[in-house]
Order: C-alpha cells, then structure tokens, then sequence
C-alpha cells in the first residue's frame, strides 16, 4: 500500500488538476456565453437583413435616420457668393401686357401709375403630332431594270405599300430615351403620348421600333467596342441582369468618353474578353474581383474604396487587438488619397511624389510582413500581397483614379432600369438593351443630345457609325 505522504501528495496533485479544469471550464463557459451573444446579434442581423430585401416600399433605405444629420444640400466651395436667379430669357416667343387696375382692391381709392416690371414665365407650348407626307417619285432603270425611287435627308425608311406609315424619328427617340434611360414602360410611354401629343401607339409598336433603331445602331455600338478597346485605361463593371426569366449578368466598360454595355450568360473572363479582347494593354480600374487579373498584358489599379469600406467593416465586428490591422490598413490608403490631393494641388513636386509613394509601401511592406492569427486579418493580408503592385497606380499616372467610380456610375443607371422593367424577354431585346444604353449613356458623357443622336441615326440611309461618339479620350 503506499504511504501516508504518497497519499497525500496524490490527493493534493489531484486538487490542483482539478483546479486546474475548473479553471478551464469557466473560460470556456464565458466564451460559450460571449459567442452565443455574437450569434444572437448575427441572427437579428439576419433578420432584418432578409426583411429589407423584402420590403419593397423602401428599397434605397439604409436604415434609421441618424440622430444629428448634416445640412442638407450642396456644400459651398471656395467660390461661393451671392444667391444667383435664372438668366432672363434672351428669346422671347410672347409678350402679354398685364394693366394695372384703376382702383384699389383694398380701399377703393384712386390708383396712380409709376412704372412697369418684366416677369419672364417658361413653358411646353401644347404639344400636337405631327404627320408629313412625303411624295415620292419612283422609276425604273432603263438599264438593269431595278426600281429608283428617291429618298429625303428627313426620311428614316424606303419602305411603301403596307409599310408606308411609320411613327417618326421624334417619337422613337424618346421612347428610347423614356425606356433606356428613364426605364419607363411601354405602356406608360404609349400613355405619355396620347396624352401629351394625342398619338395612339400600340406598347408592341414602340417596341419593335426601338428593336429598328438599335439594328441600325450596330455599326455605332461596334465603334463604341473599338473605342473602349483602343482606350488607355478602362472601368469595368458587372451586375445582375434576367433574360427570359434566366440569370445573366450586364457588364458596363467605361473610359473618359465612352460606355459600353453588354448582356453576357455569365462573369468570367472570356465575357470580359469579348469587349476588351484578351490582349487588351491598357490599365484597368478594378473592384476586386479576379477575373480582371486574367489580362496579362494589362496593367490593375485596385479600387481604394472597396478596401476602405472592407477594412471599416472589420472594424466594426473585430474583438480586441485584432482591430488593429484593419485601422492600420485604412491609415495607408488614406494616406495614399491625401497624397494624390496634395500632388493634385500642386503642393509637392513629382519627385516629392515619388519620395512619398516610396515610403508609404515601405509602410505597407511592414504591416503585411507580420503574422496574423486572426482568420479576417489574415484573409486581407493575402489579398493585400496579391494585390501589392495594383494599389498605387493613380500616384504613378495621372490618368488613374484611385477607385473605379466611373464603372459605379456607368452601372447606376442599369439597376435603376432593372428595377422597373426587371430584365428582357428575349435575346434580341438584350441585345437592343445593350445596343441603345450604350449610344445613349455615351451621348450623355460627351454633352451630346441623345435624341439628336437617335434622330440622325434613324436618318442615316448608310447605317453608318456616328462619328462624334467616337472620338478617343483626351489626355489629361
């Protein structure tokens, strides 16, 4: 049997396991209950999350109203002065004398006349349809025998007979514009016209006219493609489309002047390689998503406000130090942004610039060369590593910007469209979708009237690229 004083050192051996394991059931039932807290709070997150995506009255909320808003409006910048008023008008269509009354309204009295005063008043005159008649001669070639007909610069088709009524450049031009920009439907652009102007239009002849002004567009659109191609640097974009009730993705490709528009089955590099082309030289502004890195001979400028809002959201549900790296990363990438201000300001010089620019990798290169145990912290860290030689193009080239807000606003006006018509039916109206967006958001960059542009298209008897979309953008 063992001693006395074995026993006792057995028992006081066992009094410190024990210890020891109660020790270790308490920290794991105060993480037990810390996790369960951090679920409960996922979970309503959750919840409220999946019943914004439902509530359909209020699809742009972004939650409850903040407590201490900032002032509405415009901010004022250096230059801001006086209150200004519109510009009297320097055309004047009428003008309408308005006497002053004799007497009083008030008490009666006599009225004296001092002077006069201009109110100048802007409005639609009443709108009407209007139809015109075009005589056409036609004859036949004493040679070959073919038919000859003539053909005026206002005329947008050479048919006769049964096609001999059309609806006019005017009309199609809008409606492209209500539906491709505005995203109104057919129904409601056949209402707007028989109610402004008086024209009766079937919702399927507004279609099958804008299906007629995106096929002679191709050439226009094919030109756009050419541009983007042919272009220093581009911004892509892509966001969810539906084809005939199937999932498929609109990408927007867009530089200084251009935008190109394209509804493809899928995300992938071969559908970005279709607009760009896979041996696209140019750089371009990416959000992240990998595909974009497929071009090989193809310069990536990272965007900046992707991995900012990233970092900002990890430091929001990181516990203790690991939110650390995330503010650490947010620190360099605004540095980076007031570095570009301040060069932009013409307060450092370019050597000045590349002094910085040195430093602040220098500064990154130490934050990534550090082990992270935290799984967000060490996801970053990778992306960061493999995305270190796309962070700062922009204070390379002027050309560059630092995130790819052109592509978010190249894509805008897509998901507002999406969430009123929902998508296409068919293959061919995608193709119109893409065709038309493209013309008319192009139209839109340059400070060209659209409708100008959809008129001189429909006109076109060539079919032929209109020309002054095309131009290459300007270096800066």
């Amino acid at each position: 049997m063992p001693s006395y004083e074995e026993l006792v050192e057995a028992n006081s051996e066992l009094l410190r396991r024990v210890g020891e394991l109660v020790r270790i059931v308490e920290q794991q039932q105060r993480l037990i209950e810390r996790q369960q807290r951090r679920i409960a709070q996922l979970e309503k997150l959750i919840e409220e999350l999946r019943r914004r995506g439902k509530r359909q009255a209020a699809p742009f909320s972004k939650g409850e109203p903040k407590a201490s808003p900032k002032t509405p409006g415009r901010k004022p910048g250096r230059q801001y002065g006086r209150k200004t008023q519109r510009p009297v008008p320097q055309h004047i269509d009428e003008t309408v004398e308005v006497p002053c009354p004799l007497w009083c309204p008030s008490c009666e009295g006599a009225v004296r006349l001092v002077g006069k005063a201009h109110q100048y008043q802007i409005d639609v005159p009443q709108a009407r349809a209007w139809t015109t008649d075009f005589v056409v001669h036609y004859g036949q070639c004493q040679v070959c025998g073919r038919r000859v007909q003539g053909r005026h610069v206002r005329q947008i088709s050479d048919a006769l007979g049964v096609g001999r009524v059309h609806w006019g450049p005017g009309i199609v031009a809008w409606a492209a514009y209500l539906n491709k920009v505005g995203g109104v439907s057919y129904d409601k652009i056949a209402a707007i016209l028989r109610e402004m102007v008086g024209v009766k239009v079937s919702p399927a002849s507004l279609c099958r006219a804008l299906h007629r002004l995106a096929k002679k567009a191709e050439p226009t659109y094919g030109g756009l493609v050419n541009a983007v191609r042919g272009s220093p640097v581009v911004y892509p974009d892509e966001t969810g489309w539906r084809v005939g009730g199937h999932s498929t993705w609109l990408w927007a490709f867009t530089n200084q002047r251009q935008t190109v528009y394209a509804i493809e089955p899928g995300r992938g590099f071969a559908q970005a390689a279709s607009i760009l082309g896979k041996d696209y030289p140019g750089v371009i502004g990416v959000d992240g998503w990998a595909p974009y890195r497929q071009f090989e001979q193809a310069q990536v400028q990272t965007c900046l406000a992707h991995l900012l809002r990233r970092s900002r959201e990890m430091e929001e549900t990181a516990a203790g130090g690991a939110v650390r790296f995330p503010r650490a990363v947010a620190a360099v990438l605004h540095t980076a942004l007031a570095l570009r201000d301040r060069w932009q300001a013409g307060e450092i010089s370019r050597h000045g610039l590349r002094i910085a620019r040195g430093r602040l990798e220098a500064r990154l290169d130490r934050l990534l060369s550090k082990n992270y145990t935290n799984a967000a912290n060490a996801r970053l860290a990778r992306y960061l590593i493999r995305s270190r030689q796309e962070l700062f193009l922009f204070l390379e080239r002027d050309d560059v910007e630092a995130t790819n807000w052109p592509a978010e606003h190249a894509i805008r006006p897509a998901v507002v469209n999406r969430k009123s018509c929902g998508g296409n039916r068919t293959q061919q109206g995608a193709r119109s979708q893409a065709v038309l967006m493209s013309v008319l958001r192009t139209s839109h960059q340059q400070q060209i009237s659209p409708l100008t542009v959809c008129r001189d298209i429909l006109r076109d008897p060539e079919h032929r690229a209109h020309s002054s979309l095309l131009a290459p953008p300007r270096a800066r």
